[in-house]
């Protein structure tokens, strides 16, 4: 289910957003404030975020470039603001589109379904190389120096998601919940046993990782 993020500090539209939204087959989370969406996106990891300028505590335009600062989400801007210069100044920041209040759903529903179109990732390389081993994620096969290495069920999952969002941050939460489930979001110490263990097994120097890098507090990411 395409997961949605709506920002607005007007609650009326934020309700009528979020059941229509939902009418259509969204998974929607909402936040009435800046500081509430930046955390919600972070563990929420939205597939597109649908976000008001005026908000009661940042400026829409601070949360689109807090947001751009780890991750490529499609922002599509709601703002009554219809000068040339509010929608430059949000466009330059990162979003995707702009929309002037009032707007019709139907209209909305078709820029969302044209930021995911055009954020569609290319099919996963089914073969992912490094320099010391290889993902054969068709085969869920990892080979390292001619030799394939043995991962449990769990290892190679972790992996997985990893290398399939290969270069950018997957949060701790995410990985819990599609590992784990929607019951362990708080269980980062699953993620530090299972990462090590990722480590001794696929890097030259585990303590020192070149592909399984962590970002502290935050989460996760493969490099090549």
């Amino acid at each position: 289910m395409t997961r949605i993020l709506v920002v607005d500090d007007d609650q009326a539209l934020l309700r009528a957003l979020a059941i229509n939204l939902r009418a259509r087959h969204f998974e929607v989370e909402t936040a009435s404030d800046g500081a509430s969406a930046l955390r919600r996106a972070s563990t929420f990891m939205p597939d597109a975020v649908v976000l008001d300028l005026g908000l009661p505590d940042l400026d829409g335009v601070e949360v689109v470039a807090g947001l751009r600062g780890w991750s490529d989400v499609p922002i599509i801007v709601l703002s009554a603001r219809d000068s040339q210069w509010a929608k430059v100044d949000a466009l330059d920041a990162g979003a995707d589109d702009y929309i002037t209040k009032p707007f019709g759903m139907d209209e909305l529903l078709a820029r969302i379904r044209a930021a995911l179109r055009r954020a569609a990732p290319e099919p996963p390389a089914p073969v992912v190389h490094t320099a010391t081993f290889t993902v054969d994620l068709a085969a869920k096969r990892v080979v390292r120096a001619g030799t394939v290495v043995r991962l449990t069920p769990t290892e190679w999952h972790v992996l997985e998601i990893l290398v399939r969002n290969a270069g950018k941050l997957v949060s701790q939460q995410h990985l819990l919940r599609e590992v784990w489930g929607p019951h362990y979001e708080h269980e980062t110490n699953y993620l530090r046993v299972y990462l090590a263990q990722l480590r001794r097994k696929l890097e030259v120097e585990p303590a020192h990782p070149r592909h399984l890098i962590t970002e502290p507090g935050m989460g996760y990411r493969f490099e090549l």
